[in-house]
């Protein structure tokens, strides 16, 4: 099924604990959350990490779901399957993590509380979320009022590097 535009798209990264393993497990705990309709996923990519700190790379994705839930309810769905997986909330800015959940957009919703930013702040800064995003939504119009696939094109980087089509 091709992602509607209301969707709600969900980055996943993880660069601890068999990352690989880590986004297929937060695939599935996705799709069998009864309140969320898997309707698309992308590409596994492995990327280097942000920022400072010496870490692995991490291996991240996008997903396109469809649920009735509200903002603050599908973030704390979301931090939820991120605690089964391991995660521990740290202040490290960039830090290594097991599981990283992100609500990138939600159709036209814009909200900035402070546990909660939709569209995702650093959303158009960031090939290793736009080019899975483009794989699954290319026609998508990003709050810049261009498409993913556009997009993509301008934050291409050999330094992101497609794995499957898991």
């Amino acid at each position: 099924m091709s992602p509607a535009v209301n969707s709600v798209f969900i980055g996943i990264g993880s660069n601890l604990s068999d990352p690989r393993a880590q986004v297929r497990s937060a695939f599935a705990a996705i799709e069998g959350d009864p309140d969320l309709e898997l309707l698309s996923r992308s590409s596994l990519y492995s990327n280097p990490p942000m920022g400072p700190i010496r870490q692995a790379d991490y291996i991240n994705a996008v997903v396109a779901v469809s649920t009735s839930i509200d903002n603050h309810a599908l973030l704390e769905r979301l931090q939820g399957i991120e605690l089964t997986h391991g995660r521990a909330r740290t202040v490290e800015k960039w830090g290594p993590r097991t599981l990283d959940l992100d609500i990138l957009l939600r159709g036209d919703v814009s909200i900035d509380t402070d546990a909660l930013t939709i569209p995702h702040p650093g959303l158009l800064l960031r090939a290793f979320v736009i080019v899975p995003l483009a794989q699954i939504a290319p026609n998508l119009i990003l709050p810049n009022g261009i498409t993913a696939a556009e997009m993509a094109g301008r934050l291409a980087s050999d330094r992101l590097v497609c794995l499957s089509d898991e």
